[in-house]
């Protein structure tokens, strides 16, 4: 008795389960980290120290407007970064550079080699000067350093912290081993977190609360959605990570990063809103900048952060200003428009039509924010000690409040 054969599938299914075939196979193997390595360095490159930005976007977009959009820019990322593995599994590329110049010739490649060469090298100049600037305030307070001292010049704390901590880190020939480096970012951040809360609680009643403090939305939200792309954007380094693993797959990619930006997206919440509820429409775009110097506790805060920025290479005052330049295209729009040109899938296909909704809102988002940027830039203000630090001042500020 003859067996039926099965019948063929149709050409369309053939077709969408050849691509889902293709995007789902495991690369070879070559990296040695585990998925917890790469969780750890997926979240120190999302909240390592971009974070200390997150409050005033608040203030920017308006509070609740702006917790909305930050749940958006996470959900875009973690949504992007795997859009951009599953694009290097149908490119068979093995980097962004590569995949980008598969997908839209030399043309695109250069714009992304361009932006790759950006990113880094704005946040390696600001990771020096907020280096020297943070840690010089927390060697002020140490008893005996004068303001003379080696200790409070800030080409030295850069040239010290460069020798002793930057360069044999960023001397690694493998990412996976900056797990546990992350790791020790994560555990700092957490620490900082912490003590915003407690002065959320503690030196909040000393803050005066600024006009219309709690409006749903104000116009800067465009610029507050491009602090926090800047903030979360790990899609430069997605590939490297993702090599980096025993077992490359879709799925063990697609677990980690869920995993990641869920957990970083609480984090930000919580230090966003802890931040923002402290200081309100006087939050600076280093929340460092509105303690007080006398603060211990804050100085204590201002050390970690240091020390995340050497682990992290972030940016300060640049993250609020030029973010959105350089930010909203490696996250919103690249990994996009190279997926939508890979895909094989129907247009109506769920992934289409997400990173079409994504491109369109990141070419909105860049257009719109670099116009308000130009227009109106944002001041950062660096070393003034804000008013509320002095009680007469305080009472000055409040009798011209309106009651």
């Amino acid at each position: 008795m003859e067996r039926d054969e099965p019948e063929p599938l149709p050409a369309a299914a053939r077709q969408v389960d050849d691509q889902t075939a293709l995007v789902s196979k495991p690369r070879k193997k070559g990296g040695k980290g585990d998925l917890a390595s790469a969780g750890f360095n997926i979240i120190n490159s999302i909240i390592g120290s971009g974070i200390i930005g997150l409050p005033y976007s608040m203030k920017e977009a308006g509070f609740p407007l702006g917790v909305l959009l930050l749940f958006g820019v996470a959900y875009i990322t973690d949504y992007s970064i795997i859009l951009l593995i599953k694009g290097g599994n149908l490119s068979s590329a093995n980097t962004y550079q590569d995949l980008v110049r598969k997908t839209f010739g030399l043309v695109g490649y250069l714009i992304l080699s361009t932006l790759q060469f950006l990113y880094p090298f704005i946040a390696m100049i600001s990771y020096n000067i907020i280096t020297g600037d943070t840690l010089t305030k927390v060697f002020q307070r140490i008893p005996g350093v004068e303001p003379d001292n080696v200790l409070t010049d800030r080409h030295f704390i850069i040239l010290l912290t460069t020798i002793i901590f930057t360069l044999p880190i960023s001397l690694y020939r493998d990412i996976a081993k900056l797990g546990k480096v992350s790791l020790i970012s994560l555990i700092l951040t957490i620490v900082i977190l912490i003590i915003v809360m407690v002065r959320t609680v503690t030196f909040s009643p000393q803050v005066p609360k600024s006009d219309n403090a709690w409006i749903f939305a104000k116009s800067n939200a465009v610029q507050a959605v491009g602090v926090m792309s800047f903030a979360f954007i790990c899609n430069h380094n997605s590939f490297l990570i993702y090599g980096s693993l025993e077992e490359p797959t879709l799925k063990n990619w697609s677990r980690v990063t869920h995993v990641s930006v869920s957990l970083a997206l609480i984090i930000s919440v919580v230090f966003a809103a802890c931040g923002y509820m402290t200081f309100t429409g006087y939050t600076e775009g280093d929340l460092f900048e509105n303690y007080c110097r006398d603060d211990s506790l804050a100085t204590f805060g201002r050390f970690c952060y240091g020390v995340t920025v050497i682990l992290t290479f972030p940016l300060e005052c640049f993250v609020t200003r030029e973010g959105v330049l350089s930010a909203t295209p490696l996250v919103f729009i690249i990994p996009s428009a190279c997926y939508l040109k890979l895909s094989k899938e129907r247009w109506n296909h769920s992934d289409n039509l997400i990173s079409c909704l994504i491109l369109v809102v990141g070419v909105l988002v860049m257009t719109v924010g670099f116009v308000l940027t130009v227009l109106h830039p944002q001041e950062c203000s660096h070393g003034k000690e804000m008013f509320y630090c002095f009680s007469s001042n305080i009472s000055s500020h409040n009798s011209t409040l309106p009651p």
